[in-house]
C-alpha cells in the first residue's frame, strides 16, 4: 500500500491531510468544501470557520444547553485515557481494522470521538490509514486536531447530518457514543465496516452498588441491533474485558464520562466516593460489534 497523505493544509490553519479535508461536505447543502483565506466554504457560498487549534466548526444551528463535553470534562477525559485505562479497547478497534480493512489508505471516521485517543492508536497500528474525529464538543476538537499527523477534527452533531460526502468513509468508529444509522451508511463506502463499541453486563461492576450507578440496559444488546439493522448487518461480536486500577480522581472520572453522571448530584458523587474502599481492581467489560452496510434497494427498503 502507498502510505496515506500527510500534508496539510496551510492559511487558517486547517490541520488536516488533504485526503481527509477532500472529504468533507458542507452541512448545509452537501456541496464539498474547499479552504480559502477565511476558512472552509462551498461553492453556494456557505462558510465556516477553522479553530486557530486547527478543527473546522461545521456545526449548524443552536446547540442545546449542555450538549457536548466541557473543558473540565475533556481535560479528565484526557487525563484518564492517557494514563492507559482503556488502552485495551483502542487495541482491540485497531485490530478489527487490520483484519477488516483492505483499502489503500482508508479513511476511518470517529463519531463522537472525543479527544481523540482512539483514532490516534488506530492510526499508530495502521500506517496506510488517515483519519478524523467528529465530535459535538469544540473543547475535545481542539485536543482531537492535535491527536495524530494524519488525522483531524471537525465539529459536528451526528443528528443534524455529518459533513462528510456520501460514500467516502471506508471505517467508522463509535464508542459510547450516539448512533444514527442512516447518516452512518451514507457516508460509508458500500464495502466499508462500523465498529461499535457498547458496555457490557458487569461494565464497572465493582463500582454500581457502592456507588449507585445506573444498571447496564439489560436490552441494550437488543436495542443496538433493531436501530441499525435496517442499514447495517451483523459481522461478529468480540468480548473485551480487563481489570482497570482506579484511585479516587480517576474512579470520579470513570463515573462522570458515563450516564451516571447526569442523575447524582457532583458534590453527592464526591461523597460516596471518598467513602469507597480502596479497591484492587475495577472492571472494564464492553463488546465490540462489527456491523457491514447492507445494500438499500430503495428509500427506506432494506436489501437481504
Amino acid at each position: 500500500m502507498a502510505r496515506a497523505n500527510t500534508t496539510h493544509h496551510t492559511g487558517p490553519g486547517l490541520r488536516m491531510p488533504e485526503s481527509v479535508a477532500a472529504a468533507l461536505a458542507c452541512p448545509a447543502c452537501g456541496a464539498g468544501l474547499a479552504l480559502g483565506e477565511r476558512g472552509l466554504a462551498c461553492a453556494t457560498g456557505h462558510s465556516f470557520n477553522v479553530a486557530r487549534e486547527g478543527y473546522a466548526s461545521l456545526l449548524t444551528g443552536a446547540t442545546p444547553p449542555g450538549t457536548g463535553d466541557s473543558r473540565e470534562m475533556v481535560a479528565d477525559r484526557l487525563r484518564f485515557q492517557e494514563a492507559g485505562h482503556h488502552d485495551p479497547i483502542s487495541h482491540a478497534l485497531a485490530a478489527a481494522l487490520i483484519r477488516e480493512l483492505t483499502a489503500p489508505a482508508p479513511l476511518v471516521v470517529d463519531i463522537g470521538g472525543g479527544t481523540g485517543h482512539h483514532l490516534a492508536a488506530v492510526l499508530a497500528a495502521l500506517p496506510d490509514a488517515v483519519g478524523l474525529t467528529a465530535d459535538v464538543s469544540k473543547f475535545a476538537a481542539r485536543k482531537a486536531a492535535r491527536a495524530h499527523e494524519r488525522g483531524g477534527a471537525v465539529t459536528a452533531d451526528v443528528w443534524r447530518g455529518l459533513p462528510l460526502k456520501e460514500g467516502s468513509v471506508d471505517a467508522l468508529l463509535n464508542v459510547f457514543a450516539p448512533r444514527n444509522a442512516a447518516e452512518f451508511h451514507r457516508i460509508l463506502k458500500p464495502g466499508g465496516v462500523l465498529l461499535v463499541v457498547v458496555p457490557a453486563a458487569d461494565h464497572l461492576a465493582e463500582l454500581r452498588g457502592p456507588l449507585g450507578l445506573l444498571k447496564v440496559d439489560p436490552h441494550k444488546e437488543e436495542r443496538l441491533a433493531d436501530s441499525l439493522h435496517d442499514h447495517f448487518a451483523p459481522a461478529g461480536t468480540e468480548e473485551v474485558r480487563f481489570p482497570m486500577e482506579l484511585g479516587r480522581t480517576d474512579t470520579a472520572t470513570v463515573v462522570g464520562m458515563g450516564p451516571s453522571a447526569r442523575h447524582i448530584p457532583p458534590e453527592e458523587l464526591r461523597s460516596r466516593i471518598a467513602s469507597l474502599p480502596r479497591l484492587p481492581a475495577v472492571t472494564a467489560s464492553v463488546r465490540l460489534h462489527t456491523y457491514r452496510p447492507r445494500s438499500l434497494r430503495g428509500p427506506g427498503e432494506s436489501g437481504s
